[in-house]
């Protein structure tokens, strides 16, 4: 990993012009491909996947609380609104959970593993509530969990490889990620 890939990620993170995955009225495809490519698309879910990630790292031994709660969260969010739950105020919990990652990231804070899986469960309750109105409960959701997963452990490598660098690059990337949820917020 270069110097540059981080300040790529903070300039990414600054588009929120592209940022909403999910349109109402543009429904994905229901593939395993489609689902998988989906967390891809749209960088308010790349960010808080990522930065779910990048903080995870900061509990080496506990990396994993929470990538696992947000993924659970996420399928019984989905799970929930396939089924025909109707959940109000979901795009603006996904640019309050930006804020909330961003700013454990700057402040390079440690939780105990239960409220870090409470915390991060909670907001990926409503980014799965997103996503189960789009994908529905088959291969598509089984796509999306797995970019997911993948998307939370390239976020543990970059987050470990920023701790590396110092604490300056771990403050900038949180505020970076924290200063594009408000970004969407105010649109």
């Amino acid at each position: 990993m270069t110097a540059r890939t981080p300040l790529v990620a903070l300039a990414l993170a600054a588009l929120p012009a592209i940022a909403l995955a999910h349109p109402a009225a543009a429904p994905h495809a229901h593939g395993f491909g489609d689902g998988f490519a989906h967390p891809f698309t749209g960088i308010d879910h790349l960010g808080a996947m990522l930065a779910v990630g990048i903080w995870s790292a900061r509990g080496a031994r506990r990396a994993w609380v929470a990538p696992l709660a947000f993924t659970a969260c996420l399928l019984a969010g989905a799970l929930a609104t396939a089924g025909g739950l109707v959940v109000p105020d979901v795009e603006p919990m996904i640019a309050f959970s930006l804020l909330a990652f961003g700013l454990l990231m700057a402040h390079r804070a440690t939780l105990a593993p239960a409220l870090t899986a409470a915390l991060v469960g909670g907001f990926a309750w409503f980014h799965g509530a997103a996503h189960g109105v789009e994908l529905g409960a088959g291969a598509a959701l089984a796509g999306m969990l797995l970019a997911t997963a993948t998307l939370h452990l390239a976020g543990i490598a970059i987050g470990l490889a920023l701790q590396r660098r110092g604490a300056w690059w771990e403050r900038g990337a949180g505020l970076a990620v924290a200063a594009f949820g408000i970004s969407l917020l105010a649109a």
